[in-house]
């Protein structure tokens, strides 16, 4: 072979080379350049709590605002500060009193903006809203029945720059799918943060009560700056004008509880009246019951839901059914008045072959992939923007998921999850949110049921991992400890540092604990006395969120006897300032699923933790 000839083959080669390595090499997009998203409007929301000789106000760094800007804080129309507040949202006033009165005004490039409005003070650090119990009743069977408050959402449903509360109410009865038995009725309310009720529906009796038949989305989908609010209907459903969808005597509960028959429905209410906007058949239909993995109705109405940017820059509804076998996702744009159909993907179909029995009892959402679009993570199985399959790790059901950026020293996001398999590879592991690459496991052999992701010990950067059976772990895999800190249900921000809180409950009363990390044992920071939580195993609050002052969670439980939910916010100084969270756009759409199925905390898109870079600022544009 002459060397012309030579060089022109080993130019060859070297080209194929190049070519193959640049198809199986999918680059992280630089997610700066993506468009900016579609956000609320928020108000300073500036909170006054009585706290020890003085008083705590904090308030909101917004989205649209850089952390240059600096403020001046008001008691009685007399500033307190004596230089700009630079370096945090907060304040401890010394003279503050429970009857004074604050408001805080930002500074921009040395100019005082307008004042805030004006925040009265809590006593105490917490605040409770009145809520209005429905009667009970008694079903068929002759079984008598009464309600608690349960799950809750927020959102803006009126514009004002406040959230409001949407709240859903469980009676006693209510049951998980695997158990049969009549149901009372399940019904949605819209609070005001002062008591003031705005509209009540009535899912009807065509509706069963439980944990996996009602995910509402509470969100603003159409852009006009006031939120609506999405779920489930059927025959006899009301809206908030009292109005029925549908047939209103049609019952189709069969005797053993469980409706398998009739029309489903979805439905869009107004936030601001309850108002039932439009109803549209559900999708996917029931079909065959049998052919969602058993003929007595446990697994055919397993619903998931979330809200998902998928066109990077406004905000899509999210519907499913079926994780235990089939599993069906359905995308839905709500504009102009009218909802349409994005895409649907089912596992049933030859391009998601192997996607089956992939899901969780939750779902997360968030850009994985840099583009600046919204891709879903439903537990083993991710699922792109687009519609299609994002990647499939085939570990199998869980019941625990969390998706952020759990490593900082890696580049692009994670995710955590555990598996009930018992023969599954891994019964906890964190894989790559783009590829679905294990990064590291543990086999467990068990039901692997709960799992948490948190920064909770300084001396490691990025979170920490740990599940049932598993132990204590940093995120690169290091075994801090064999045992777990005592909690494993949920996380919050709460204290003046950057790592993570531990929210719990003991025997159904609220609770928050810090990791002491040297002693190997908690200490607590919070007892929410007169409080209930969700369920005996879970402990979920009815919500956890950045609501009100700076970037901070608060917590809502309700009462023991559920007259009233019961908001609870931090009163210690922090030195960090953080945008609002709710202006993050992993945090935020955590929140809008945080009645999904079995919820686990919320979770920003960027490290936030000890030893992190500084926050990004939220790439958005806010709603009139």
């Amino acid at each position: 072979m002459s060397k012309k000839k030579m060089k022109r083959r080993i130019a060859a080669v070297c080209a194929f080379a190049l070519s193959v390595a640049a198809s199986s090499f999918i680059p992280v997009q630089d997610a700066s350049a993506a468009a900016a998203r579609q956000a609320e409007k928020l108000n300073r929301g500036i909170v006054a709590v009585k706290a020890g000789t003085g008083v705590f106000v904090s308030w909101r760094l917004l989205g649209t605002e850089t952390s240059a800007v600096s403020f001046n804080l008001y008691r009685d129309g007399t500033k307190v500060n004596s230089t700009p507040i630079t370096d945090s949202t907060n304040y401890q006033d010394p003279a503050g009193t429970t009857s004074s009165s604050y408001t805080v005004r930002a500074i921009v490039n040395g100019v005082e903006q307008p004042a805030s409005a004006a925040a009265t003070v809590w006593g105490t650090n917490y605040k409770d809203i009145p809520i209005q119990k429905p009667a009970g009743g008694t079903t068929p069977d002759g079984v008598a029945y009464t309600y608690s408050a349960n799950d809750a959402s927020v959102g803006d449903l009126d514009g004002d720059g406040d959230y409001e509360i949407v709240l859903k109410w469980d009676p006693s009865n209510s049951k998980d799918n695997s158990q049969s038995g009549y149901t009372g009725n399940v019904y949605l309310d819209a609070y005001e943060m002062n008591g003031t009720r705005l509209w009540r529906i009535d899912l009807g009796k065509n509706i069963r009560a439980g944990a996996h038949y009602t995910q509402f989305l509470v969100y603003d989908f159409d852009g006009d700056g006031k939120a609506e609010v999405v779920c489930k209907t059927a025959d006899g459903t009301v809206d908030g004008t009292g109005v029925t969808i549908g047939n209103g005597s049609a019952d189709y509960r069969n005797s053993s509880g469980y409706i398998l028959s009739g029309p489903e429905y979805l439905t869009v209410f107004s936030g601001q009246t309850g108002k039932a906007l439009t109803t549209v058949s559900y999708e996917p239909p029931r079909g065959t019951v049998s052919s969602w993995g058993d003929s007595y109705g446990n697994r055919v109405d397993r619903f998931l839901a979330g809200v998902a940017y998928l066109d990077g820059v406004r905000p899509s509804i999210v519907m499913a059914r079926g994780y235990y076998t089939r599993t069906v996702l359905v995308a839905y744009d709500w504009r102009n008045g009218t909802l349409t159909r994005r895409w649907t993907f089912d596992s049933n179909s030859s391009t998601n072959s192997g996607t089956a029995g992939q899901g969780n009892h939750n779902l997360s959402v968030g850009d994985s992939d840099g583009d600046g679009k919204d891709e879903i993570h439903y537990g083993s199985l991710g699922i792109d923007d687009n519609g299609a399959k994002l990647y499939n790790t085939a570990l199998g059901h869980g019941d625990a998921m969390h998706f952020s950026d759990l490593n900082p020293d890696r580049a692009g996001l994670e995710v955590f999850g555990v598996h009930e398999s018992t023969s599954a590879q891994y019964g906890a592991e964190i894989h790559d949110a783009r590829t679905g690459q294990v990064l590291w496991g543990v086999q467990t052999g068990a039901d692997t049921g709960r799992g948490l992701a948190a920064d909770i010990d300084p001396r490691y950067k990025g979170a920490e991992l740990w599940a049932a059976g598993v132990g204590l772990h940093t995120v690169t895999g290091t075994q801090i400890s064999s045992s777990n800190p005592g909690s494993i249900n949920f996380a919050i921000w709460w204290d003046g540092d950057l790592s993570r809180e531990l929210l719990d409950h003991t025997g159904g009363t609220g609770k928050i604990d810090k990791w002491n990390y040297s002693a190997g044992s908690l200490t607590r920071l919070l007892t929410a006395t007169g409080t209930s939580s969700n369920n005996s195993t879970k402990g979920n609050p009815a919500l956890q969120a950045d609501l009100l002052g700076d970037w901070r969670e608060e917590v809502i439980w309700r009462t023991t006897d559920s007259t009233a939910l019961r908001i609870y916010t931090t009163t210690d100084v922090t030195a960090a300032k953080i945008h609002t969270l709710m202006h993050d756009p992993v945090y935020r759409l955590g929140i809008a699923w945080q009645n999904v199925g079995y919820n686990q905390p919320p979770h920003t898109s960027y490290y936030l933790g000890t030893g992190m870079s500084a926050a990004p600022q939220p790439n958005i544009y806010t709603t009139p």
